[in-house]
């Protein structure tokens, strides 16, 4: 009776200390990325996990499995929203049709006024997301957004310099619009997937293939690219989210990190990163022996009018659909 009595007092005496307290139990968010371990958006990831473990006190942690662990690039959105992974990097361009409004950011000549620079454009996709992209991403919370610096071609044995040698040519793609891009140069678009680009172009399973210059460097194309053509013709679009259920299984705490650490600010952080990889991509291959080469005006302008159609045509397919193509495309070009 009377241990009875001292374990009674002994609990009152817990429940007054600790009345009100909120407990945070520890977390481990697992992520995943089809990327290479080096490549800026693992990097990236790698340092938003150091900043959640630092501002909770190491309650809140990031495991990151890379190069497509848990799955390929088609497979991470439908990885994400099943739980196999609690947060995923979604390239829009893998899953043709499945993020219309998402790839319109990457069309070619689109950029918000402020500048066409990743730091802006991924800062802009996602200033835009709430209002107009929450729906094409059912079941996951937009951490950002991210939209590459243009891609250049990349190709092994041949001068892409003269346009008319791309007839013909199989170029590797990712997206309806490189894929419309490539077909207007009179060449085969070929979808390979970004790990397996270097063996396609050493084998000749494809003649050259779209990239920016940062993304050359975890990929290790210079050792199969003999030139690559500038300027950057259209980009690409990915978005970094988080499964609802593994949100909603946050304490309140880890919630407000979360919010706190990600959005338009991480955006623009993220495509600053890419921006500074650039320069870093292009004196890797040029180390590597490949010879930068660059179209001239004339050959831009001709371009530049074939490609307006592609823009035209792909926000019209949108707002066919009963999304709003055009008025997302000006507001994330003004």
């Amino acid at each position: 009776m009377k241990s009875t009595i001292i374990l009674n007092i002994a609990a009152t005496a817990f429940m007054t200390c600790f009345a009100g307290t909120q407990f945070v139990f520890a977390e481990t968010l697992k992520i995943s990325t089809f990327v290479p371990p080096k490549h800026a958006f693992n990097r990236m990831l790698t340092a938003w996990g150091e900043e959640l473990s630092s501002k909770s006190n190491g309650e809140l942690k990031v495991e990151i499995f890379p190069a497509g662990q848990l799955g390929p690039p088609p497979r991470q959105f439908d990885l994400v929203r099943s739980g196999g992974a609690d947060i995923a990097v979604i390239l829009h361009g893998a899953t043709p049709g499945r993020f219309p409004l998402s790839e319109l950011a990457g069309l070619p000549l689109s950029a918000p006024s402020k500048g066409d620079d990743s730091a802006n454009r991924s800062l802009r996709l996602t200033e835009l997301a709430p209002e107009y992209l929450t729906a094409e991403h059912d079941g996951t919370k937009i951490l950002w957004m991210a939209v590459t610096p243009p891609l250049k071609i990349h190709a092994k044995g041949f001068d892409p310099s003269n346009l008319e040698n791309l007839e013909g040519k199989r170029i590797r793609y990712t997206g309806k619009v490189w894929q419309k891009i490539i077909e207007i140069l009179g060449a085969s678009p070929v979808p390979v997937p970004p790990s397996q680009t270097a063996d396609a172009m050493g084998k000749g399973v494809v003649d050259a293939a779209t990239f920016p210059f940062e993304a050359t460097m975890p990929f290790d194309l210079a050792p199969v690219t003999d030139y690559t053509l500038t300027p950057g013709i259209a980009s690409v679009t990915f978005s970094v989210v988080m499964g609802n259920a593994a949100y909603a299984r946050l304490s309140e705490p880890h919630k407000a990190l979360v919010n706190e650490t990600t959005g338009p600010a991480r955006a623009a952080a993220f495509g600053s990163m890419w921006d500074a990889g650039e320069g870093h991509g292009r004196k890797y291959m040029e180390k590597g022996g490949v010879k930068v080469v660059q179209m001239s005006s004339s050959q831009i302008n001709s371009l530049r009018g074939k490609l307006e159609k592609i823009v035209e045509a792909s926000i019209q397919s949108v707002d066919e659909t009963g999304m709003p193509g055009s008025a997302f495309y000006q507001a994330f070009t003004k």
